[in-house]
């Protein structure tokens, strides 16, 4: 990943797991809580790609899983994000731009379900049954319903960022500067045509000149005789 990417995404992504910590889990929801991470992961992926989504995916999770208070495996979460990271960014649009706001939803949707099912699934592999006493079925339904109403808040200004940070503005000083030294080597070398093309003109005014001397010369000599 390019170094803007990992800056940005770093910064998202801390930002992002803070809120979370302290504000949405907080907030003592029905059901499940809102996954400002998750949301956070889609909107890179969605710019990035399916590479740059499973990256910053396993990254978010693993901080995720050393944050406190967490309380399950390290690298539980570290490995659905991933997945769910890649998938996301296989949604990406071929020129960058969306254009209608179904296609990020579908996906926000799908996400959380597939988060909630992954993360149940892993756990149910090594123990944690706890997703059971809660229930699924609720589980499933509200996660789905607060991503799906955080997601217009976060998502689209999430991809603002990156496709703003994906114009890296020394990229574009070395393109201006390497366009700057082309057109002026087109100029010098239009200079150098010019100046050899009055080279030329004043080589024949000057051929001319003493053809002219040489004429009168011979006309002077005869009319001498």
């Amino acid at each position: 990943m390019r170094v803007n990417r990992i800056l940005l995404s770093s910064a998202l992504v801390v930002v992002a797991l803070v809120l979370q910590v302290s504000v949405l889990a907080r907030l003592h929801l029905p059901g499940a809580v809102p996954d400002l991470l998750l949301l956070t992961v889609l909107g890179l992926a969605l710019v990035y790609g399916h590479v740059g989504g499973a990256l910053v995916g396993f990254g978010a999770g693993l901080l995720a899983d050393l944050a406190p208070p967490a309380d399950h495996a390290a690298g539980r979460y570290a490995l659905v994000l991933c997945v769910i990271g890649y998938l996301a960014g296989l949604a990406k649009p071929e020129n960058g731009r969306l254009k209608s706001a179904t296609g990020p939803m579908v996906v926000v949707v799908a996400a959380a379900i597939g988060t909630t099912l992954l993360y149940a699934g892993v756990g149910a592999l090594v123990g944690d049954t706890a997703a059971r006493h809660v229930g699924l079925g609720s589980l499933l339904f509200t996660a789905a319903l607060y991503d799906l109403l955080l997601a217009p808040f976060v998502v689209p200004g999430i991809m603002a960022l990156a496709r703003r940070a994906e114009n890296d503005p020394l990229a574009e000083t070395g393109s201006a500067a390497k366009s700057a030294n082309i057109s002026s080597g087109w100029l010098s070398s239009g200079t150098g045509l010019k100046i050899g093309g009055q080279r030329r003109g004043l080589g024949s005014l000057k051929t001319k000149a003493r053809t002219r001397t040489t004429r009168v010369g011979r006309i002077k000599g005869v009319k001498r005789l």
